[in-house]
């Protein structure tokens, strides 16, 4: 593992922040506190229409707070979007799709550095992909296509890593290997921002973060997930199972704000 310097550097700090979206009255996202540091993985839970995305959207810059103060030191933000959400009839290759993470540094009317395909190559080795590279990206398994996504983000380098439901419709398997690889990015002083709607998913990070247009909870999943912690994040959407026992979650609470 390649130690990159930044261990218990922090990575983003949120005081108080809120967001709004232009033309709207309310925020769609508020009171936000919390920092994430190198090697940290931490859950972010909440309903369809949460604020999941709204807090990937300040976190990448796309929407400027509208309150509080937001830092993200680590400057380069990289999103890992959900694989079910990719185009998959574009005919282009896996090192295509890795290789995109270099067109934020690329000006556009050359081609790729000799570097930058040596960096996509490496990261598709990276994931374990490297044997897969011309295959084209729709041919590959669900699992196969998030670990292209996940190398196409370390092409661009980046401290902070975003994920979007990153286990979403992988079989066991493909879930295995891909918690191990984030595991190792963990590792390497890498800070993980997951979104996901699966509980034991969250009790296995370092930290969650519970929202629901506005922050609910931020710690240790043995504080953050309470139940009562959890009933203040998805209200409704829970079914309970019996009086004492945990509550179900719905399958999927994709926010898309």
């Amino acid at each position: 593992m390649r130690d990159r310097g930044l261990s218990g550097a922090v990575l983003a700090d949120a005081d108080d922040v809120s967001a709004r979206y232009p033309g709207a009255g309310v925020p769609a996202l508020a009171s936000l506190t919390f920092a994430v540091r190198a090697g940290e993985r931490v859950a972010v839970l909440g309903p369809n229409g949460g604020g999941k995305t709204t807090l990937f959207r300040l976190l990448t810059g796309e929407l400027p707070a509208a309150g509080g103060r937001l830092e993200v030191p680590a400057g380069r933000v990289a999103i890992v979007p959900q694989t079910d959400r990719s185009r998959l009839d574009y005919p282009v290759s896996a090192l295509d799709v890795a290789l995109m993470g270099a067109v934020s540094r690329t000006r556009w009317w050359r081609r790729p550095a000799r570097a930058d395909r040596a960096l996509a190559r490496t990261s598709l080795e990276r994931v374990g992909l490297g044997d897969l590279a011309r295959v084209t990206f729709g041919d590959l398994s669900g699992g196969q296509r998030q670990r292209v996504l996940v190398a196409r983000a370390l092409v661009q380098d980046a401290p902070l890593l975003l994920l979007d439901e990153p286990f979403s419709g992988l079989d066991a398997p493909s879930a295995e290997r891909l918690e191990r690889l984030l595991a190792e990015l963990a590792g390497e002083g890498r800070g993980l921002l997951m979104a996901t709607h699966d509980l034991e998913q969250a009790r296995a990070a370092d930290l969650v973060l519970c929202v629901n247009r506005v922050q609910v909870a931020f710690g240790p999943p043995a504080a953050a997930l309470t139940r009562e912690e959890i009933e203040r994040t998805y209200g409704a959407a829970l079914v309970p199972l019996d009086d004492d026992g945990p509550a179900l979650l719905p399958p999927h609470h994709h926010d898309h704000a």
